[in-house]
């Protein structure tokens, strides 16, 4: 590998690819001096909620029931997330969820390992031993210390519950489920302090920066090694900041965390609600969906985190892992057809290469009962080029597309009606081509050469570069400039919970030549954005006033 400063390097910049590296630095591009933006809020994901119960009390908590979903907003839900609202409703059932759990963490079974003190009497309140406790957890799960009102509202929930169940560990569960249902825990707050090196300017508190640095890498709550951390100062310290992003790169969690990007990235949500015509696609089942969306994830983890190869070659890889229920559809032999994963390659004649032929791409977008060119050139366009397709007008005549009886045979053929009509023709132009390059896979991503026995015309263009098949059509989104300027944009909206704003032009621009001169490596990208300066950047509250966006108030959990 070449590094900056090395001999090697220094030679290679002098020809005629380091000249192109010259213009935006030797080692990339410097970082600019990004526009802040204001301190904010922003709801935890179901996956983030999960996996802060599981790390905090262990992955054998049981969580039932769903919450209130979130709206995706500038192509993630990351980003639906900071104006997320819980509605009554939605309070309800966390509060169900969160007596659960507590009920679960203080049960004679668990609580020995997750409860450190022991109260002196089973039958009686302890103060004492709830306030340790309660302090102790709190900083988990607040990612912070307790305030002291919080601990004391508690200690004193726990000491009424107690004294009135005669069950000490009830008062505690009580005390734990009141946490479980606060803004504090729900939501990841943005919690500001005087910044030292700028008078009169405000920097994000070191647990902010761990609480922003740990949902973005690993996807979940800071672990308690990272609290110690903010608690010593150290993510103020770039350094030592530095140092803290590379050890958690390297850690196993972070493949973990790189799933949980992609799976908002791709959509992968909609999995859960996923449904084919079973008379249609007898082949397809619940096994197949679920091993479709972890065939992605792993041909994309393997991609850009164990080989850490070029982004851009997911559009053109022939790699993959299968299972014997994908191979099935797939056409191909796998040495373990039992339900474990293989890795495969495709060979150089088959039609399949990268993430756009795989099932879990072209089944998601697609009708219960039919491939769909136009779904699928929307999901493209808006979730791998960032750009925007406008929703199709109320009074759309769909019969001569869906008509059975019509003369139409094949998807292209159908379509024109629709891209001819004035109402449609704008969004079937930029989707239409795109999608009709994947009609050689069905409505589950299973291979076929024709249509009612019509053989299929793959052919097409994107933004003006033209393609005979699926394969041209990866290399031609390997080649297209939105491709990887759109996961940058990403990326950083995951990062910061926000979409970059037209005053971070030059942050993104940064990013972007950055993301280049880097070889398009993933992690890398990742790493620059965790280290910088702008991720952690606070502006001061718009007009002057700090926006109160706290959706709803503490809430006490009694028992039925």
């Amino acid at each position: 590998m070449l590094h900056c400063g090395s001999p090697l390097r220094q030679t290679f910049l002098l020809g005629l690819a380091g000249a192109l590296l010259l213009a935006v630095g030797a080692c990339g591009p410097s970082e600019p001096k990004g526009a802040a933006a204001p301190p904010d809020m922003r709801r935890l994901t179901d996956r983030q909620y999960h996996n802060a119960v599981a790390d905090l009390f262990g992955s054998d908590i049981e969580i039932g029931g769903r919450t209130d979903p979130l709206v995706r907003t500038d192509g993630l839900l990351a980003v639906g997330a900071r104006t997320a609202r819980i509605t009554p409703a939605g309070l309800e059932q966390y509060s169900v969820i969160a007596k659960s759990i507590a009920a679960q963490v203080t049960h004679k079974s668990r609580r020995e390992a997750l409860i450190s003190c022991k109260p002196a009497t089973l039958d009686a309140p302890d103060d004492v031993c709830a306030e340790s406790y309660y302090k102790q957890v709190g900083k988990l799960l607040y990612r912070r210390p307790l305030r002291e009102p919080e601990w004391q509202n508690a200690v004193k929930s726990a000491h009424d519950m107690a004294v009135a169940s005669k069950d000490f560990y009830r008062g505690i569960a009580t005390g734990l489920a009141n946490m479980l249902v606060t803004p504090q825990f729900l939501f990841v707050i943005d919690d500001t302090e005087p910044d030292p090196a700028n008078a009169g300017q405000q920097r994000l508190t070191a647990y902010a920066k761990a609480a922003r640095l740990s949902f973005f890498l690993w996807d979940t709550t800071p672990t308690p090694e990272l609290i110690a951390a903010a608690e010593r100062g150290d993510l103020h310290k770039p350094g030592a900041l530095s140092n803290i992003v590379d050890e958690m790169i390297a850690s196993p969690r972070f493949e973990e965390g790189t799933r949980a990007f992609f799976s908002d990235f791709l959509g992968l949500e909609k999995f859960e609600t996923l449904e084919k015509d079973s008379l249609i696609y007898k082949a397809f089942s619940n096994v197949v969906a679920n091993d479709a969306q972890e065939e992605l994830l792993r041909m994309i983890t393997d991609h850009v985190i164990s080989q850490d190869k070029d982004y851009r070659d997911l559009f053109t890889t022939r790699k993959t892992f299968l299972t014997g229920s994908l191979a099935r559809i797939y056409r191909v032999r796998v040495e373990r057809p039992d339900g474990a994963w293989v890795p495969h390659e495709y060979g150089p004649d088959d039609a399949r290469a990268g993430i756009l032929t795989t099932i879990g791409f072209n089944a998601v977008a697609s009708h219960p009962g039919r491939s769909s060119p136009t779904l699928r050139g929307k999901a493209i366009r808006e979730s791998l080029l960032c750009q925007h397709v406008p929703d199709p007008p109320g009074d759309v005549d769909f019969s001569l597309f869906e008509d059975p009886n019509s003369p139409n045979k094949t998807a292209r053929q159908r379509l024109t009606a629709h891209a001819t009509a004035p109402a449609c023709a704008g969004c079937h132009k930029i989707t239409d081509p795109i999608g009709l390059a994947l009609e050689n896979f069905d409505g589950i991503g299973k291979y076929r050469v024709d249509e009612n026995g019509e053989k299929i015309d793959t052919s097409g263009d994107l933004d003006g570069v033209a393609y005979k098949d699926p394969q041209g059509l990866g290399r031609a989104m390997h080649e297209n400039p939105a491709t990887p300027a759109c996961v940058v944009r990403r990326v950083w909206s995951y990062a910061a919970g926000r979409a970059p704003t037209n005053a971070q032009k030059e942050l993104t621009a940064y990013l972007d030549k950055a993301f280049i001169s880097d070889g398009y490596k993933f992690v890398s990208l990742v790493r620059r954005i965790a280290k910088s300066d702008a991720l952690y950047a606070v502006a001061p509250p718009q007009n002057g006033v700090a926006a109160d966006r706290r959706p709803l108030r503490t809430v006490e959990v009694q028992e039925n």
